[in-house]
């Protein structure tokens, strides 16, 4: 039953249906931000630009925590590691993630005890089964993984436990935003919003952006029906002259989002003054870190002394950022596919699985290099 379900989200006719709809209803240019990497490799699987009309055209955004994780944060994440006595565990796609000189999936060759997490909550049985050691978790994530986060740091408090730490690398959806559309040199007009940021969030914290620049959001699940269906609801509300945020997901996402979930984040954790994209720079409260009262839990503060705390850019080569606004595409770069492939990533777009240049390297084949 639960395949049936999913299947239905991918079905070709429906897909061809929406498709029909778009091109029937679509009268204007419409410059498409999808912010999630999700929602970037839904794209390019199903190949819906093929599909849709030459006037929808989709711009890559931020992509995923680790592809905009700066590479002096990655730094941190060795040093730690490095350290005699560390466990260091984190999720997804950050072991092979290279630093500025080497990575963590090196480091684990090297016989380092580093660990990929199926579940972040295996962090409390990994440090109550090594008392011996310190245990720490590279937390990455938009809002959408930020409540587990807070979950550990609760258990690790009523358990009073002694050898775990917390490197908070939780990112936030809004202020990127607010940071591309403020530059003044970007082309978009419209975004798809992330539904499982939107799950923890609601869709109402998207009505700010909406209202001062007046671009519309939909959010989205990730399935190619989810994708067009909220395309055709973009194209709706240019043709009526609308601005607003709309939510595609209902099945999922309120306006209010999960309160309890943002009330067990707020009390534990804060927004940094400032923290730096990698392709984009430093965007002000784009980020979150442990409040002052949980220090003794901060691997920032605790291990302060072995963190390295130069700036590292990507290369010199590297257009990500112009990626990220709209401006070039991922075929564009000279180095794409070339010196910069998923195995040899020089920037934040080919860094993850889910970034642009990523997605591009993977499915798009049929697109003509350079056009």
């Amino acid at each position: 039953m639960q395949l049936d379900l999913i299947e239905g989200f991918r079905n070709p006719e429906h897909i061809k249906a929406l498709a029909k709809l778009i091109k029937q209803e679509c009268k204007e240019k419409i410059n498409v931000m999808e912010v999630c990497g999700g929602h970037t490799h839904t794209i390019m699987k199903y190949g819906l630009p093929q599909i849709l009309p030459n006037l929808i055209e989709f711009i890559h955004g931020p992509g995923c925590p680790v592809c905009i994780m700066p590479k002096e944060r990655i730094d941190h994440a060795i040093a730690l590691a490095s350290q005699k006595d560390v466990i260091l565990a984190t999720l997804g796609d950050m072991i092979r993630v290279p630093g500025s000189k080497t990575s963590l999936q090196k480091l684990r060759a090297d016989g380092k005890d580093i660990r990929s997490l199926y579940s972040p909550l295996d962090i409390i049985k990994i440090a109550q089964d090594n008392p011996e050691k310190k245990v720490v978790f590279f937390a990455i994530g938009f809002e959408t993984t930020t409540p587990m986060t807070a979950v550990m740091i609760e258990q690790a408090i009523k358990l009073d436990m002694k050898n775990l730490y917390f490197h908070i690398n939780h990112v936030l959806v809004p202020e990127p935003i607010e940071a591309i559309m403020s530059g003044g040199d970007s082309r978009i007009n419209a975004f798809l919003g992330p539904s499982h940021v939107s799950v923890i969030t609601g869709y109402g914290i998207f009505e700010p952006i909406v209202e001062k620049y007046k671009t519309p959001i939909v959010v989205a699940g990730f399935e190619p029906v989810d994708v067009m269906e909220a395309i055709l609801m973009l194209v709706r509300q240019f043709n009526k002259g609308r601005c607003e945020v709309q939510n595609q997901y209902k099945r999922a996402v309120s306006k209010e989002g999960n309160t309890k979930a943002q009330n067990l984040i707020n009390r534990y954790m804060e927004k940094r003054s400032h923290f730096r994209w990698r392709g984009i720079g430093d965007i002000a409260n784009s980020a979150l870190k442990l409040k002052d009262e949980y220090a003794r839990f901060d691997a920032e503060v605790v291990f302060d002394d072995i963190l390295p705390k130069e700036q590292i850019d990507d290369h010199k080569l590297c257009i990500c950022g112009d990626i990220l606004k709209g401006n070039a595409k991922p075929y564009n770069c000279k180095v794409f596919g070339k010196a910069c492939t998923p195995n040899t990533p020089m920037g934040s777009c080919m860094v993850s699985s889910e970034g642009a240049c990523s997605a591009y390297f993977k499915y798009g084949q049929f697109l003509n290099q350079g056009e």
